[in-house]
C-alpha cells in the first residue's frame, strides 16, 4: 500500500464524508443556494495567504530543483487564476473580499494547522496538509468535470480549478513527494505525519459541515 493510501485509510470515514458531502453534491448539481456559495467562498478565500506561504515553504524544503518546479508552477496557479476567480466570483454573488469575512472557528483551526506546518521546517508535514487539501478536492470535483461548462461560473470554474488532467498531475506530484518523503522517516516522524493528515481530513469535513449551515456560529 502506498504511504498516502495508508494515511487516507486512517481517516476513511472523514475522508468519505468530505469528498461526497451534501454541500459539494449541491454545488456540482448547480442547486446550492447562492448565499451559501458566497459564504463558503468568503471563508475559503481566507486560506489563500496561508496556503501560498505553506506551498512556498514546501518549495524551499524540496529535495531538489526537479522536486520543487511542479510546486512552483502550482503556486503560479494559486496566486493567478485561482486568486482571480475569488476576486470575480465573490462580487458576482454580492459579497466583498475587502474587508474580509470574519473567520469561522473551523477556518481559524485550519489556518493554524497550515501555519504550523509551514513553520515546522519539515517537508513531510507541509506535504501532509497539501495532499489532503488538494487530493480531497480532486476527489469530489473530478467526477463532475464535464458539468462545469453548463453551470454559472461561480460553480463551474470552481469545479474546473479542481479537476481535469492538469489538477490530477498536481495531486499525483504531491502524493509522490509525500510517498517518497515517508520512506526516510522514523517511527515518531511517521506518527506525526499521521496525526497531521488525520487532523487535516477532519477539518476538511468540518469545513463543509459548517458551509452547509452557512458558517453560523450560534
Amino acid at each position: 500500500m502506498r504511504p498516502t493510501d495508508h494515511l487516507k485509510s486512517l481517516c476513511q470515514p472523514d475522508w468519505t464524508a468530505a469528498t461526497s458531502h451534501a454541500f459539494t453534491n449541491d454545488l456540482v448539481a448547480g442547486t446550492l443556494a447562492q448565499d451559501k456559495m458566497l459564504a463558503y467562498l468568503r471563508q475559503d478565500y481566507l486560506f489563500i495567504e496561508g496556503f501560498v506561504r505553506l506551498l512556498a515553504s514546501a518549495i524551499a524544503q524540496a529535495p531538489s530543483l526537479g522536486d520543487a518546479i511542479p510546486a512552483a508552477q502550482f503556486l503560479g496557479l494559486i496566486s493567478g487564476p485561482e486568486n482571480t476567480y475569488f476576486l470575480r466570483a465573490i462580487p458576482a454573488l454580492g459579497g466583498t473580499t475587502e474587508p474580509p469575512a470574519p473567520a469561522h472557528p473551523v477556518t481559524q483551526e485550519f489556518q493554524a494547522l497550515m501555519a504550523k506546518a509551514a513553520r515546522s521546517g519539515r517537508y513531510e508535514q507541509m506535504l501532509a496538509v497539501l495532499v489532503v487539501a488538494e487530493w480531497s478536492y480532486l476527489s469530489w470535483a473530478n467526477p463532475h468535470a464535464d458539468k462545469a461548462g453548463d453551470l454559472p461560473f461561480w460553480f463551474g470554474e470552481w469545479i474546473s480549478l479542481h479537476s481535469g488532467a492538469g489538477f490530477e498531475a498536481v495531486v499525483a506530484y504531491l502524493r509522490d513527494q509525500l510517498d517518497r518523503a515517508w520512506q526516510g522517516l522514523g517511527p515518531d516522524e511517521m506518527r506525526a505525519v499521521e496525526e497531521t493528515f488525520i487532523t487535516a481530513t477532519r477539518l476538511e469535513r468540518a469545513f463543509f459541515d459548517a458551509a452547509s449551515l452557512g458558517y453560523k456560529t450560534a
